[in-house]
């Protein structure tokens, strides 16, 4: 199977244990990770051949993060080093009626002061054929931003399939102005052959919404055609992309939630079924391991878009039972999911 790299920051995450609250807890709970990290692991647990590309600082949070890669099965030769600092979040896993919180502290990180120049992307893309970013790496920094500029210009000469999910961060994107937001995403985006995002992701960096739907005041009740029109705004604006995908998130509560996949390829929609996921064990990583499940799924599957989007949907759909940010469910358990066998009943 193919290559794939990915470039992003991977995070140290500090978390009260269970449910607590920040001003409960008298210790936290260790997990490494971020949305082009937890890809990568994804994609290692499934058996495909990745890296993931990153800049770390010197010392022993950063060795630990980097031997986390290493642990899961994720090439970290092409990692460099320098900065003073991992960037750190802190999660307050909510439950039924309250919501989840976090609380960033990744000013000033080791990827966050990254500079052009410092990765030398020719080597990082020899004999790649898959290349994955997300929105979230150009709003760390006008540096981030820079040099995931120029990993996309590096990887569309060699012609290596470049996939993003959009994934707005509000409490990101503090170094520049709205303007200059939609400028640096649309110039990014505009290289890319796979395209993932929700409603919110193609509003806030492009200012397209579904026609006819405030999914805000749906609740759980979203559907999917009220989002065709988004797919094809998308593609309209970035003519290099051949499917444009979206998640289909409804939100009963913080402990229950409904699942489904969209995936338009220009001429025609599939949908997936839709999960109910009931008492949440972590949500944190589901949108990275449906974008996982659906670059492994479009490997393996690259003449069946259907099979891919649900490989994706059932993949993530798992990864709500599984604590910490990474979707660790084995190919066999998430084509037993897609199978229609949601029992969870003890394999003996």
């Amino acid at each position: 199977m193919s290559k794939v790299v990915t470039f992003g920051e991977i995070m140290l995450r500090l978390a009260p244990q269970g449910f607590l609250r920040f001003s409960q807890a008298s210790n936290f709970d260790v997990v490494y990770g971020g949305g082009e990290s937890n890809v990568a692991v994804s994609l290692a647990n499934y058996g495909v051949d990745v890296d993931f590309v990153t800049r770390l600082p010197k010392n022993d949070i950063g060795e630990c993060a980097m031997m986390e890669m290493r642990k899961r099965g994720v090439g970290v030769d092409k990692i460099v080093w320098g900065g003073d600092r991992l960037g750190i979040y802190f999660l307050e896993t909510g439950a039924v009626s309250r919501g989840s919180k976090v609380v960033y502290d990744r000013a000033h990180s080791a990827i966050a002061e990254i500079e052009s120049g410092m990765i030398d992307w020719d080597a990082v893309f020899d004999g790649v054929e898959w290349f994955h970013w997300t929105g979230i790496t150009p709003a760390i920094s006008q540096g981030a931003a820079d040099v995931c500029l120029e990993a996309v210009k590096a990887a569309s000469e060699k012609g290596i399939t470049i996939s993003t999910d959009l994934n707005y961060r509000a409490k990101l994107w503090k170094y520049c102005d709205e303007a200059h937001r939609e400028k640096v995403m649309t110039e990014l985006t505009a290289y890319c052959d796979i395209i993932l995002g929700n409603e919110e992701d193609a509003h806030m960096h492009f200012n397209i919404h579904p026609e006819g739907l405030d999914v805000h005041k749906h609740g759980h009740d979203v559907k999917a055609e009220a989002f065709l029109s988004v797919c094809k705004q998308m593609m309209e604006k970035f003519p290099k992309a051949k499917k444009v995908i979206t998640t289909l998130r409804g939100s009963i509560s913080a402990s229950h939630n409904t699942w489904a996949g969209v995936l338009y390829d220009g001429s025609k929609m599939y949908e997936t079924r839709q999960y109910q996921i009931t008492d949440i064990v972590d949500r944190v990583g589901g949108g990275d391991s449906f974008m996982g499940g659906l670059i492994y799924g479009l490997l393996k599957y690259p003449e069946d878009d259907q099979n891919a989007l649900d490989f994706a949907v059932a993949a993530s759909c798992l990864k709500h039972t599984i604590k910490g940010d990474a979707n660790l469910a084995t190919v066999a358990e998430v084509e037993k999911l897609m199978g229609g066998d949601a029992s969870g009943r003890v394999a003996r």
